[in-house]
């Protein structure tokens, strides 16, 4: 009993022990949780100690790099040498050519960023996908070629000069392999307008026609390279020039045409038109016999409008005047084995100025006669017809030479037998209309210089001025088509054939007033003309048809168009509305 009692005792006491220590141990937790977060702020802090140093060794990376390439900065700022290459870039962007503007600041040539293509072969992965991708953007490309040079070659162009549709197009297709090099082009925003007088340049921006060539060096000149090269040229006329003389070929089924508009006075050309023409940002194979400069460059005998020259030595060497007859004109006249005679038939005596208005073959070389051949070939080679012509283009074609034997002083006294370009023609015409002064034809605007030589004395100038203008308002006169309202034109009509394809070549050369004081020579020159038998003339006040295909059927009527249109323009003094800031120094 005793015993059980003890054992509850001790039972009891021990749970009292056990409660006690649970109690304890409870009070000693929070001693376990401290030494646990002892345990753990040691660890992090032993890991801070990494992270820090870790930090440090970034620290000194990045400021040795910085130093690095500051140092490098330095060297290259005192090394002028190791600017090659930016210097490189940096001349893709600035003008390498002067601009080109003509009379009135309107631009006709200028350099723009452009790029060529080219193909890094190691970079293209499936020579056969890529080749697709190109033929189906660009059919007609030469796969063969290409496909050739992937195999053969590092790197290649694809296509030089390419536009900017282009080169969107390459661009879509994602081709690492495709890379696009800055360079610079010569951009012309008229297209053909200009073709014949500013030329082109080559890919190493040479000039290799026109203009662009004969002034090369001048318009790379770096010491004036913002400043615009200014031509005498007038876009506007430029325009109605070429738009009349397009029409011409359609109208008269020429294969060719050409005209020249020169001021009088200083020789300046205003407009200079050949067609065919070409556009000259596109480039080409330009030197083909339909793309040649027909005024500067092509040789033509140009018929009846030598004429004038010989009545204008007959009045300067006192041989005769303007009323003076010459009796006996018979319908043909033989030299050597020839015979010379006449289209249409005239009186038996007709007057100086009547042979040049009618335009008589017999009649002009019964006054070359008198004259003889002596001071015809003074009166030749004082109007350098003979001559390479002069004038700031590459394209100058040269007379063929002949011998004075036989009856080439007949046969040149009325065209024939003698060849010249179309401008030194013009020029020649333009000494008259300057009162007897030669005039030297120029492409840039306020080229003018001093010029005392004559070609005939002011007298016999305005006795020619007079002749000419009946050639025009005369019944008889072979240019009646021309007789414009209020600008008193005066010219000479010539028609010939080819020396080298005997295809017509139908010329009217003439002269104008603007107010009575300024004066303009224009000549106009179609090529194999055909009749235009559904044209209308207005004939004197009457309405016909064409019958005939003489340059008073054709290039008269032309040249009447085109004094009709361009006649307002040149009455307009420009210098007075244009501020002489309009072309200004270009910037960049």
């Amino acid at each position: 009993m005793s015993s059980c009692v003890n054992k509850k005792k001790y039972q009891k006491k021990g749970n009292e022990i056990l409660k006690k220590r649970k109690n304890n141990f409870n009070l000693n937790q929070k001693s376990f949780y401290f030494e646990k977060y002892i345990d753990s702020d040691l660890e992090k802090r032993k890991k801070s100690f990494i992270s820090d140093d870790r930090v440090y060794i970034l620290f000194f990376s990045y400021l040795s790099l910085i130093i690095i390439f500051s140092i490098k900065i330095i060297s290259l700022s005192v090394q002028e040498n190791n600017f090659y290459s930016f210097k490189k870039n940096y001349d893709n962007f600035k003008p390498i050519r002067r601009d080109i503007v003509d009379r009135n600041g309107v631009l006709l040539s200028s350099n723009l960023i452009s790029h060529h293509a080219a193909i890094r072969s190691n970079l293209v992965k499936s020579k056969e996908r890529f080749l697709i991708k190109l033929k189906i953007l660009f059919p007609d490309i030469d796969v063969k070629k290409i496909k050739e040079n992937l195999q053969t070659k590092k790197q290649f162009y694809f296509k030089k000069r390419i536009s900017l549709e282009e080169k969107n197009k390459l661009w879509s297709l994602g081709e690492k392999a495709i890379f696009f090099e800055p360079i610079q082009t010569r951009v012309y925003p008229h297209a053909a307008l200009f073709s014949h007088i500013l030329g082109q340049i080559n890919d190493d921006n040479i000039g290799i026609s026109g203009f662009e060539r004969y002034l090369d060096a001048e318009l790379k000149n770096k010491s004036k390279i913002k400043e615009p090269v200014i031509l005498s040229l007038d876009s506007n006329i430029q325009y109605i020039l070429k738009t009349e003389l397009e029409k011409s070929l359609k109208t008269f089924d020429a294969i060719g045409a050409a005209g020249i508009l020169i001021d009088s006075s200083n020789g300046e050309v205003l407009s200079l038109v050949s067609l065919p023409d070409y556009n000259i940002n596109i480039r080409q194979n330009i030197f083909k016999k339909e793309f040649s400069n027909k005024i500067t460059n092509d040789i033509f005998e140009l018929g009846s409008i030598f004429k004038t020259f010989t009545v204008a030595l007959a009045l300067e060497n006192k041989i005769a005047e303007p009323n003076t007859i010459i009796k006996n004109i018979p319908e043909k006249v033989k030299c050597s084995v020839h015979e010379i005679g006449d289209i249409k038939k005239f009186p038996k005596d007709l007057s100086v100025e009547d042979i040049l208005i009618r335009s008589s073959n017999v009649g002009t070389v019964k006054i070359a006669r008198q004259v003889g051949k002596e001071k015809f070939i003074n009166f030749i080679n004082k109007t350098d017809l003979m001559n390479r012509p002069s004038i700031q283009l590459s394209e100058l074609g040269q007379p063929l030479s002949f011998n004075w034997e036989k009856c080439k002083l007949e046969t040149v006294s009325y065209g024939h037998g003698i060849t010249t370009t179309p401008l030194q023609a013009a020029i020649v015409y333009a000494a008259i209309a300057n009162n007897g002064l030669i005039v030297k034809p120029t492409l840039i605007k306020n080229e003018i210089k001093t010029i005392n030589d004559r070609l005939v004395s002011e007298s016999t100038s305005l006795k020619l001025q007079k002749i000419l203008r009946k050639v025009v308002t005369d019944e008889n006169g072979t240019a009646s088509l021309a007789d414009i309202h209020g600008y008193s034109v005066s010219g000479k009509t010539g028609t010939s054939q080819s020396y080298n394809n005997r295809k017509n070549i139908n010329t009217f050369v003439s002269f104008f007033d603007i107010d009575g004081k300024k004066k303009y020579t224009l000549l106009v020159l179609l090529e194999d003309p055909k009749i235009a038998k559904d044209l209308i003339y207005n004939y004197r006040g009457q309405k016909i048809k064409a019958f005939r295909n003489e340059a008073g059927w054709n290039a008269v009527y032309v040249a009447g168009k085109i004094i009709e249109k361009i006649g307002p323009i040149l009455a307009i003094n420009k210098e007075e509305f244009v501020s002489e800031n309009v072309v200004k120094k270009i910037s960049y």
